[in-house]
Parts: C-alpha cells; sequence; structure tokens
C-alpha cells in the first residue's frame, strides 16, 4: 500500500455515566406482592431502576437501585 492512502481508524466514544445508589433491605416477613409495591413506587415516582437483588435462604432480601446523576452544565 501507499504511504499516502488514509487508513480507516476507529474511534470509540465513551460515556462517563455516574449514578446514585439506594439499598433496601427488606426483612425476610415481605411478601413479593408488598416488595413489589416497593420497588414500582420507587421507579415510578423516583425515577430508580433496578441494579441487583439479593434472595437470602432465609427470605430476607437486599435490594440496590440506581437512578442517572444528571450534572447541570453553564449555559452562558
Amino acid at each position: 500500500m501507499s504511504a499516502d492512502v488514509p487508513q480507516p481508524t476507529s474511534r470509540r466514544l465513551t460515556a462517563v455515566l455516574d449514578y446514585s445508589y439506594l439499598v433496601l433491605h427488606l426483612p425476610r416477613g415481605t411478601s413479593r406482592n408488598a416488595a413489589r409495591q416497593i420497588l414500582t413506587e420507587h421507579a415510578e415516582y423516583g425515577g430508580w431502576e433496578l441494579d441487583r437483588l439479593r434472595l437470602y435462604p432465609d427470605g430476607r432480601r437486599d435490594v440496590r437501585l440506581r437512578r442517572k446523576i444528571i450534572r447541570a452544565t453553564r449555559t452562558m
């Protein structure tokens, strides 16, 4: 190949996403419907999404929710 022929280059744009996290500890007596209702309310009204849910053998649940942090930028 000739040295003056431009070669295609690949560029990768990476976006840095920042999240805030909320950890909920649901006791073992919490029913599935009650847990669903709690998570639905956080998602609908708080803008949270499920990041991780751990269900332990004794029935308790640890839930980690996340939402994007919106950074304010200067306009002037």
